[in-house]
């Protein structure tokens, strides 16, 4: 998984019926776009990621 700042982190719902999460990128801090990922959420919340098999970056159009 690589990722850039601004793009979007999305995590799939542990169970069913759970929406998927979105987040925005904010920060890298691993080698070449590599996870962690420090991402905002669209409340304002903050937390540094560690995306399992379950997440996808969106790299939207720039």
């Amino acid at each position: 998984m690589r990722a850039q700042v601004g793009d979007r982190l999305h995590v799939q719902g542990r169970v069913v019926g759970q929406p998927e999460t979105s987040a925005e990128v904010i920060e890298v801090h691993g080698e070449d776009g590599a996870p962690p990922y420090l991402v905002r959420y669209d409340d304002g919340h903050q937390v540094l990621v560690f995306p399992g098999s379950d997440g996808w970056i969106d790299h939207p159009k720039k």
